[in-house]
């Protein structure tokens, strides 16, 4: 489809349907944001934000990707969502669209919790959707606040008791492809003590072959209410994942002849990955240190991790991660000339140490001898400082500055090949500057300029040359972001949320493979990129019963100047990104707790590679998800929900992967599959 067509269908559509709440189920002017660092109303905060509610992530969910919820924000892309050892991919305004497994360039935040690791990468398997209550996702760079790999961040807050009535809930749910999940929870408030604590068992066959998931998950968090405005928050997360096997991708002719099958290698070696995780979290918080609040949060993760790569050479990967820190914080609102002024400073610390081998699979698949050794060590020490200033009732101004110093370390143990020890070290400043204006008290105008940078991570360091070691020709990519945007509330119950955005990025770090590399990836910089767009995310209350959202995203995203040995892709389309999504989302709510809701989504089209040869096609997708209260007495309730996703059977990738060597870049999702459960409320 081209982009005049598609234009011209979004726009026409943005005329005839209702639009979806900022907050996606909340008055926007009611909603407190507390991903930006510094907590504020959201009218008050002068940057593209995107909040998803409690029943925008339970309501008739499966619980098992965030791409469930977080198709609805404009500016975000996922992909990735039936490859559980690869990972969930997410992408924001283009941001982490690079990444072959997990998440790159996007923040991610759990419960305070930084999962994103100090050299910029991220997992998310350990996400408990099921005691999730809050998402909010920054859609634009924002290293003033969280340091590296900060194109976006998606900032997700787990129960504690305190906003739960005491209970207790068990949920069954079942479905295609043998899919089955088993979910606990307990909540309780008990004086000054507060706790949520959830658990899940997932198995699942999966659409394709190897692809079979089992997976355990433990969340809970304890507060203890220490007085005085004090408080005491210890988080236990515990992840156990024995066994999540890689289909791997496909060729075009492989596709076509049989979508469901396995790549090459996946099951002759086995391909895939087990884990076994622990974090651990303690949070103190004072609301009344002195004249202003502090807080401190220190966490620890230990992380245990096997996996089996589809290629025969130094593809088995092992390895034993600890990575740990701490990061605090005071606040303080005071009088500047005058003025009101609020300001939050601190200091961040955060380690990660990786003890990592690799071995040798043959072609016939007997795993061999050592291939490397190694212990890979990031350490991430930020300082930072934010500050509004209130230039009268309706106009803010923020700003912020932030210092990062980032040392990554590689000690090769493995002497066979030579000593490949090395280590880079990266100081970056980053800054922020925004303009808030509240024209009217549901209403808001802002601007914002901020910058972001990227450090290669340790994965993206590897040197292609073959002599091991980093790559020395491999940096940093450094961003510069430009938002204008309008949010609102009217009178008739239409909550609405215009942005639009203009990044400029320098030395783009993009994926390629090597011919012969059997699928392994390198990185290089790509010179300079421009993303530019529009986002729209609107909804409708248009009656008691009946609420309509939507959310839209036009959008450009191209090479400005690029080179890569004899060609030149200057003008060229990012690969791996569509320039235009759209979500729709009609719910009713009736009586007795009987709900129903119908979902679209169109993915527009996209290139696979840097030279725009590899074309993947537009596709809709169309949801529909019920249920209702089936049993309502003494002290038990009894929930029924069930959805059909995909229900007009569409043929689509869950994956592309970019610039794949071997023409091998496509991971074809499920058809129609359906899903129906059970909750028992005690």
């Amino acid at each position: 489809m081209n982009n005049q067509k598609s234009t011209s269908l979004f726009l026409s559509g943005l005329i005839t349907l209702p639009f979806t709440t900022t907050a996606h189920g909340q008055s926007a002017a009611d909603i407190v944001v507390t991903s930006p660092v510094m907590e504020r109303a959201l009218y008050e905060t002068p940057a593209a934000i995107s909040i998803v509610q409690q029943n925008a992530i339970h309501k008739g969910q499966p619980k098992l990707k965030l791409d469930e919820t977080l198709s609805q924000v404009p500016g975000i892309f996922l992909q990735n969502q039936e490859n559980y050892a690869q990972g969930e991919r997410i992408a924001i305004r283009g941001f982490g669209a690079r990444a072959p497994f997990g998440v790159r360039g996007v923040t991610v935040i759990v419960d305070g919790i930084p999962y994103t690791l100090p050299d910029g990468q991220a997992q998310l398997d350990a996400i408990d959707l099921d005691s999730a209550e809050r998402i909010e996702v920054i859609r634009g760079p924002a290293s003033v606040l969280y340091g590296n790999a900060a194109g976006g961040v998606i900032s997700v807050t787990t129960a504690d008791g305190r906003r739960q009535p005491d209970e207790t809930s068990v949920r069954l749910t079942g479905g295609s492809d043998s899919f089955g999940k088993v979910s606990v929870k307990n909540s309780e408030t008990n004086g000054p003590w507060s706790h949520s604590v959830s658990a899940s068992a997932l198995n699942y066959e999966g659409y394709r072959d190897n692809a079979k998931v089992e997976k355990y998950l433990l969340n809970s968090k304890l507060r203890r209410e220490l007085g005085n405005d004090r408080s005491l928050t210890a988080i236990i997360n515990l992840l156990q994942n024995p066994r999540s096997e890689d289909p791997g991708a496909l060729t075009a002719e492989q596709v076509e002849a049989d979508r469901s099958q396995a790549g090459r290698f996946t099951e002759e070696y086995g391909t895939g990955q087990t884990v076994d995780q622990q974090v651990l979290g303690l949070q103190y918080q004072d609301l009344s240190a002195g004249p202003g609040e502090f807080q401190v949060k220190t966490f620890y993760m230990r992380r245990n991790f096997e996996q089996q790569l589809p290629y025969p050479g130094d593809s088995r990967i092992d390895y034993d991660r600890d990575y740990f820190g701490a990061r605090a914080d005071y606040r303080q609102s005071l009088e500047l000339s005058g003025l009101p002024f609020r300001y939050v400073a601190g200091i961040e610390a955060r380690e990660q140490r990786d003890d990592r081998i690799r071995r040798e699979m043959s072609f016939s698949g007997t795993l061999q001898g050592l291939t490397a050794d190694e212990l890979q060590t990031a350490f991430a020490l930020g300082a930072f400082a934010q500050g509004d200033l209130s230039l009268s009732d309706q106009i803010t101004l923020s700003v912020g500055g932030r210092f990062d110093r980032i040392r990554l370390k590689v000690d090769d143990d493995f002497a066979a090949d030579g000593n490949q020890s090395g280590s880079r070290t990266f100081r970056e400043w980053s800054g922020s500057a925004g303009l808030s204006y509240r024209y009217l008290e549901s209403h808001q105008a802002y601007a914002n300029i901020s910058t972001a940078f990227e450090t290669p991570t340790f994965s993206e360091f590897a040197n292609p040359s073959g002599v091991g070691g980093f790559n020395p020709e491999t940096e940093p990519q450094k961003s510069l972001n430009h938002e204008l945007g309008l949010r609102g509330t009217l009178n008739n119950g239409i909550d609405y949320d215009l942005t639009l955005f203009w990044v400029d990025v320098r030395d783009e770090l993009v994926p390629y493979e090597l011919a012969g590399s059997d699928d392994r990836t390198f990185y290089r910089n790509a010179g300079d990129t421009t993303r530019k767009g529009f986002e729209a995310a609107a909804g409708w209350l248009f009656s008691p019963s009946w609420r309509a959202e939507t959310a839209l995203t036009l959008a450009n995203y191209t090479f400005e100047t690029y080179r890569s040995g004899g060609d030149v892709y200057d003008g060229n389309r990012l690969p791996g990104l569509p320039e235009q999504t759209w979500s729709n989302r009609l719910t009713w709510q009736g009586l007795g707790g009987m709900f129903a809701t119908l979902e679209t989504r169109y993915i527009g089209d996209m290139v696979a590679d840097d030279a725009n040869e590899v074309e993947v096609d537009d596709y809709w997708l169309v949801n529909l998800r019920g249920g209702n209260t089936l049993y309502a007495g003494g002290n038990l309730l009894l929930k029924g929900f069930a959805g059909v996703r995909n229900l007009g059977d569409k043929d689509y990738f869950a994956n592309v992967r970019i610039n794949a060597s071997n023409d091998r870049y496509f991971e074809p999702a499920s058809g129609r599959t359906w899903y129906a459960g059970l909750e028992f409320v005690f």
